[in-house]
């Protein structure tokens, strides 16, 4: 197995990750985890939210009943026009929701999905879970990490790919997984790993396995936020091992039973 490279010192463009402490992973070396990473840079001053930004963000919170539970969603959109959560997009979404900067900043930091660093144009995430991990994940990560010449959660100084290891895709039946814009890539070698991220850099076009087209991770972020961009019907959805149970109910001509009545509870009128 190839030899995993240590997180390096930030380059210029910086990285998703942070840079102040690690894990000890079993056979993985030490990674900068998640929630060791530096809070949000409240050095940065500019931002590229707008007004017809915030007009968006208000029409995520108009489609709850409680405006609050908007606020996943409308991370998703600040990091698609930032390219990472930002003190200017916190700061967005707490007035329109009416919470307090800190209340965002605690969804914002806990959930992986969003980042406090810079992202490439693509972010590439290798399960490095259980068994994608004994079916290959670990040395595809790895591969890629010599490959590409940077650690967990880091970017290449193009800009172009920032690596991750995940947790389960749930996509077991296709381990080892990889996903690029959480886009998935089944049954992933080192080799066909490699190639795919140098089609990336180089500007050419990558399909799913089962899914969409790649698009850049801001336009998937976009999407994340509530906003179709018409690929969702591109490529088969459930493929091979996903639809064996289906097979072999049809086969046996079996059916999922009737919900039974529910009577009605005492003291209720009908």
């Amino acid at each position: 197995m190839s030899e995993l490279i240590e997180p390096q010192p930030p380059s210029p463009n910086g990285h998703a990750g942070g840079d102040v402490a690690s894990e000890e992973l079993v056979g993985h070396g030490h990674f900068v985890t998640h929630f060791d990473e530096p809070s949000l840079d409240y050095a940065l001053s500019e931002t590229k939210i707008t007004e017809a930004t915030l007009e968006e963000l208000r029409l995520i919170a108009a489609r709850y009943p409680q405006a609050r539970s908007a606020l996943l969603p409308m991370l998703h959109l600040v990091q698609s026009v930032e390219g990472r959560v930002t003190p200017a997009g916190i700061e967005a979404c707490a007035e329109i929701l009416e919470l307090t900067a800190a209340d965002v900043s605690g969804v914002a930091t806990f959930y992986t999905m969003y980042k406090r660093r810079p992202v490439g144009e693509y972010h590439v995430g290798v399960c490095t879970t259980a068994l994608c991990a004994i079916m290959g994940g670990d040395e595809v990560y790895a591969t890629l990490q010599d490959h590409l010449g940077i650690g967990n959660d880091e970017t290449t100084e193009d800009g172009k790919i920032t690596l991750e290891h995940i947790e389960c895709n749930a996509a077991c039946d296709f381990a080892p997984v990889m996903m690029i814009n959480w886009e998935f890539f089944d049954n992933t070698t080192p080799e066909n790993a490699t190639q795919l991220v140098d089609q990336l850099r180089a500007g050419d076009p990558v399909h799913s396995t089962r899914g969409a087209r790649v698009c850049t991770w801001t336009e998937a972020e976009r999407v994340l936020a509530g906003f179709p961009d018409g690929r969702a019907d591109e490529g088969p959805t459930a493929v091979g091992p996903s639809l064996l149970g289906l097979r072999i109910a049809q086969q046996h001509d079996w059916a999922a039973p009737d919900p039974e009545h529910i009577q009605d509870r005492p003291g209720e009128e009908g």
